[in-house]
């Protein structure tokens, strides 16, 4: 049932609408919370299934009938979506866009006249844009800020789509390009990412020899659309991308840094525990025990294992990686959804398992950053999405890379060459790779160097969020700008 909340006809009203994954509704959501305790009114737009799945996984205190937040649901496509048959239904990427970009629009404009109050300004999910929320502002006559749910050097990886086609890099004339040395190609033009080359670019965007590929038109579009939207909100901290930032403010009227969000909510919530500020964000049940194994454990002895929430991998690397982690002979918390292979539930050879047992505890999902937090936790093998690099740079704790998919590349190879926090495994995964990392990381020289180095951001992130942080002060800019929206 969605939260019903008390609105005020003169208090600004925002309406959210995340990408429907979970690392960008538990961004967006932290936002939303951040803005609301600010004095701002808040409706959260997901998909009926998306929202079926955080009620049923993570509801808590602060969203159960908060006066003016509430929750509302779009279609999205799936045939049981709104029932309780108790069936987990999931899409491909491909056909969750393909549907909402021919549904989201009229849903939406259906839904907006039914809300309490007048709209505000709209925030959108930057690869919302595909979905037609910009022309959804247009034909409502409302605001639009977009939110990039990434780093900057995230968002100006995706955005090159428009510049590498300008150029005549991609399309790849034949699939020779993917091994003939071409991908080694350096970019000269990003300030900040001077050097990366065209492979540590978004794959989506560099790796396809069609201009009708499906992926690359809708992130081109995107990318397009970017330039359509003068406000502009990116999940980092200027002191941490400090020439990137710097380049897109002077690129796009208005930009706001706002990150770690997390660490912004601390300021807001000091009347509540720390558990239950990270809690509340997650579609899947998240599983206490994952933290109460590591409290018997010493201090920086754990090496944290979680691919994130949509990646997939084959049961071959899966293996590698389980007979990497064991040979390495340290105990390590190994978070295996359900869907983790192929998209289909895990069953382990039984001396895998046998050996796993004795220094390792395997769950389905936790609660990421109590896990990051906690004194036991050394290290982190992650695939390199956003929302886990930033989060564990806001705990101090140093990284190993094994990226997949969209941004992970990019935030890879940040961590590993600007920030000095991380060590990138080889896509090929191999168990003696895995094994010779993950010691490095926990016990080696260079993994006392980056868990140093990861310490000192930790201090900077800090630094960022507190009253007068770069962080602090963009967010309240970013509030006073919507409350003055409300005023005209």
């Amino acid at each position: 049932m969605d939260a019903v909340p008390i609105i005020d006809q003169k208090q600004p009203h925002v309406v959210f609408v995340p990408y429907p994954a979970q690392s960008h509704i538990k961004c967006m959501l932290k936002l939303a919370r951040i803005l609301h305790g600010k004095g701002l009114h808040i409706t959260f737009i997901n998909t009926q299934a998306n929202h079926k799945r955080l009620l049923k996984s993570s509801w808590t205190r602060w969203l159960d009938g908060a006066p003016g937040f509430q929750f509302k649901t779009i279609p999205d496509g799936l045939p049981n979506s709104t029932t309780d048959d108790g069936a987990e239904h999931t899409q491909t990427i491909v056909e969750l866009w393909t549907y909402l970009k021919a549904n989201f629009l009229d849903s939406f404009l259906d839904l907006v006249p039914t809300l309490e109050s007048p709209v505000t300004c709209i925030i959108s999910d930057g690869f919302m844009t595909y979905h037609n929320t910009i022309c959804a502002a247009d034909k409502l006559k409302v605001p639009i800020i977009l939110f990039w749910t990434m780093a900057a050097s995230g968002f100006m990886g995706f955005y090159q789509a428009k510049v590498l086609m300008e150029k005549g890099i991609v399309p790849l004339e034949d699939e020779s390009y993917l091994t003939n040395g071409y991908l080694d190609m350096e970019i000269d033009w990003i300030p900040g990412m001077e050097g990366i080359r065209l492979k540590e670019l978004p794959h989506e965007i560099t790796r396809f020899t069609a201009m009708n590929d499906t992926v690359f038109k809708i992130l081109l579009e995107t990318a397009q659309a970017a330039d359509k939207v003068s406000h502009m909100i990116i999940h980092t901290f200027e002191e941490l991308e400090a020439s990137l930032v710097k380049e897109l403010k002077s690129t796009f009227p208005h930009v706001y840094s706002v990150g770690p969000l997390e660490l912004l909510l601390n300021q807001i919530t000091e009347n509540e525990t720390k558990t239950s500020n990270v809690s509340g964000y997650s579609l899947w049940k998240e599983e206490p025990k994952c933290v109460q194994w590591l409290q018997s454990k010493e201090p920086n002895s754990v090496v944290y294992v979680n691919f994130g929430s949509i990646t997939v991998m084959s049961l071959p690397d899966l293996l590698e990686f389980g007979w990497g982690l064991v040979n390495s002979d340290l105990e390590f918390l190994w978070i295996i959804r359900t869907d983790l292979v192929d998209g289909r539930p895990v069953v382990l050879p039984q001396e895998l398992e046998e050996a796993m047992n004795h220094k390792g505890f395997v769950a389905s999902w936790c609660s990421q950053e109590e896990v990051l937090n906690h004194p036991s936790v050394g290290g982190f093998l992650t695939h390199g999405g956003w929302g886990s690099i930033i989060e564990s740079l806001s705990a101090g704790v140093p990284m190993i890379c094994w990226p997949v998919s969209g941004d992970q590349q990019t935030n890879c190879r940040q961590m590993c060459k600007e920030w000095k926090v991380g060590m990138e495994i080889s896509r090929n995964v191999k168990k003696e790779e895995v094994a010779k990392l993950v010691k490095e990381l926990m016990e080696g020289a260079e993994g006392k160097r980056m868990r140093k180095k990861a310490l000192e951001w930790k201090k900077i992130a800090e630094k960022a969020t507190d009253s007068n942080g770069s962080s602090s002060l963009d967010t309240e800019k970013l509030a006073n700008e919507i409350t003055k929206l409300s005023r005209h």
